[in-house]
């Protein structure tokens, strides 16, 4: 696989598990994280422990000038950049949101929206076959809650629903450039963003979806890596649910 790829928020859950799985296509690896070194660490280690190459970066892809660095350090240590896979992700905590305070509001948007907005750039700045580049990837990690408003978490699924649509107009936008952009869309996974959940919360949910359990993290990654990998070629503006039937 030429040129490497770039996970967001890899530390943990969804993006540990896709910077693993991409390792193991043949991408060199930016781990991308915020506040998780040493998880980012373990993961950068397991990777090279199975023979692959991979980098822990640590940017708030929030901040538009961290994210430019983080490209450009990935693109000097590893290679040209081929795949990029925002993941990065926070809900701001359930609750109603009439009560939410609106740093947590604007701190959902910063990471959820405009992190992807400013990855996105620099991904395309160095992908696009009209500057030079030899085309790319991009996957999108949304959320089921996009569709459906959430529980309790209205403002990270409005964050995921702009993203959805961030996604489909931009395939349409940046094709003729060789790069591809599709979204994965998973319901209910068993990661530590459920951790503010009670164990009876996590069974009884678990219980009601159509499959009897959350997804794991790994599964995610397998349709994540698939839209990344020249197996999905013609797949582009994509929004591919990884919800167990819910």
């Amino acid at each position: 696989m030429a040129g490497a790829a770039v996970v967001t928020g890899a530390s943990r859950g969804i993006g540990a598990a896709t910077a693993l799985l991409a390792a193991k296509r043949g991408y060199p690896v930016c781990v991308n994280y915020r506040e998780r070194r040493d998880d980012a660490e373990r993961v950068v280690a397991a990777i090279a422990r199975a023979g692959g190459k991979a980098i822990a970066v640590r940017a708030d892809v929030g901040d538009e000038a961290a994210v430019r660095d983080m490209f450009e350090r990935a693109t000097r240590e590893l290679g040209p950049v081929a795949a990029l896979v925002n993941n990065a992700g926070i809900n701001g905590g359930h609750g109603a949101f009439a009560e939410m305070p609106s740093a947590t509001i604007a701190s959902v948007f910063a990471t959820n929206i405009f992190g992807a907005f400013w990855c996105v750039r620099e991904a395309i700045a160095r992908m696009a076959k009209s500057r030079g580049g030899a085309g790319g990837a991009i996957v999108n990690v949304t959320s089921q809650a996009a569709t459906f408003g959430g529980n309790r978490i209205t403002a990270y699924a409005a964050s995921k629903a702009a993203l959805n649509a961030f996604t489909i107009g931009l395939a349409r936008e940046v094709a003729p450039d060789g790069i591809r952009i599709n979204a994965v869309s998973p319901g209910v996974v068993a990661t530590e963003m459920a951790s503010d959940m009670d164990e009876a919360a996590r069974k009884r949910i678990a219980e009601s979806l159509p499959m009897g359990r959350a997804a794991r993290p790994e599964e995610v990654a397998e349709v994540v890596v698939w839209l990344l990998s020249d197996a999905a070629s013609y797949v582009t503006g994509a929004i591919v649910p990884v919800a167990g039937g819910r």
